[in-house]
């Protein structure tokens, strides 16, 4: 068994989009996977393409704005896997509206499952990979970082995930681990179909209408993103920590 097969990691938010498309592609790369996500049996779908295709994956229900269900977490993938050394926050909600419009709930629903999700998983895993002496955290953004008209909070959560990575990168790079961020563009998930209904518009007209203005003409699919966490947390990647990665099909400027 080669180092990288012996290798398991969490990736949250993983019952669909972006997060099935990289636990399935962990799982190819020889990761042992744990599939988080809020509803365990949603994760089903997920854990049944890997282990069909030989794969070893194992379906954890997880609030992971949640200190209590982050460690059980955490303490079953250690039981069930082993200990977790990759983990990739990809768990993430919409509430968007604009700013006269938007509710407490509707900020702090945000910034609890992307930021203090991404930092209680990362505080629970941190330990395993610290023993280890290595690791990778591979943290998701996004191009609305940047900002986006109808997404004051996801936005600032984005952004805010980009510093959490430079500052994980800084503090665990002595450790052996690694610490990036990947920032999709358009990508095809029920998130951006979501987006679509908000502004009024068909999903495939919005795919068509976003694809004019990305250089490559076409939007994304989750496994574009899948294949930029692949490389992130890969044995070749030790040297790279503290990134950030838009994935978009081109400048963004």
């Amino acid at each position: 068994m080669s180092t990288t097969e012996q290798r398991v990691a969490i990736v949250t938010g993983a019952a669909r989009g972006i997060g099935a498309a990289t636990a399935v592609r962990l799982a190819a790369e020889g990761r042992a996977v744990a599939v988080l996500d809020l509803d365990e049996a949603a994760c089903k779908d997920t854990v049944d393409k890997i282990t069909s295709s030989g794969g070893k994956a194992v379906a954890i229900g997880c609030d992971v704005s949640d200190s209590g269900q982050v460690e059980a977490a955490v303490a079953r993938v250690v039981e069930e896997l082993g200990a977790p050394t990759v983990l990739v926050n990809n768990a993430g909600v919409l509430r968007d509206n604009l700013l006269f419009k938007m509710s407490d709930a509707d900020w702090d629903t945000v910034m609890n499952v992307h930021l203090r999700g991404a930092f209680l998983m990362s505080r629970a895993c941190q330990k395993h990979m610290v023993d280890a002496g290595w690791g990778r955290v591979v943290n998701l953004s996004s191009s609305s970082a940047l900002g986006n008209r109808g997404q004051v909070n996801y936005a600032a959560a984005k952004a805010g995930m980009q510093g959490f990575t430079k500052t994980l990168a800084k503090e665990l790079g002595k450790f052996g681990i690694t610490a990036n961020a990947v920032a999709p563009g358009f990508i095809v998930t029920d998130m951006t179909a979501a987006t679509a209904e908000r502004v009024g518009m068909g999903f495939e007209d919005f795919q068509a209408a976003a694809a004019t203005q990305i250089p490559v003409q076409r939007v994304g699919r989750p496994e574009d993103i899948a294949n930029a966490i692949a490389f992130f947390t890969g044995e070749e990647a030790g040297f790279v920590s503290g990134q950030v990665m838009y994935v978009a099909g081109g400048p963004l400027n």
